[in-house]
């Protein structure tokens, strides 16, 4: 996976098609990542105690990533993740602008 926690990333296909929003979590072996504010479920949640309430919560659930785009930091438009290797440091460049993530 190319992005990882704490990028800013534009979703490219799906409901929340155009919106943007952080990585929280990361799931590389399933290739999914969990984005704030980006697809929101609610979920029916049972009383714990008999003093506590039922409810219903809006929770993020995970995205697959093929599914999302890094924000590019300068234009803020989708773009493509590369790599090159600067005084013997791999670093992460955004394809659209060349500039580092």
């Amino acid at each position: 996976m190319k992005v990882r926690k704490g990028d800013t990333v534009i979703v490219m296909a799906g409901k929340y098609r155009g919106k943007s929003g952080t990585i929280l979590r990361a799931f590389p072996k399933k290739n999914k990542v969990l984005v704030e504010g980006i697809n929101i479920v609610k979920k029916h949640q049972k009383a714990r105690r008999a003093s506590s309430v039922g409810q219903i919560v809006e929770r993020s659930m995970p995205m697959h990533v093929s599914s999302l785009a890094l924000k590019d930091p300068n234009g803020g438009k989708p773009t493509r993740v590369g790599y090159k290797i600067e005084d013997g440091k791999k670093i992460r460049i955004a394809r659209g602008s060349g500039s580092k993530v």
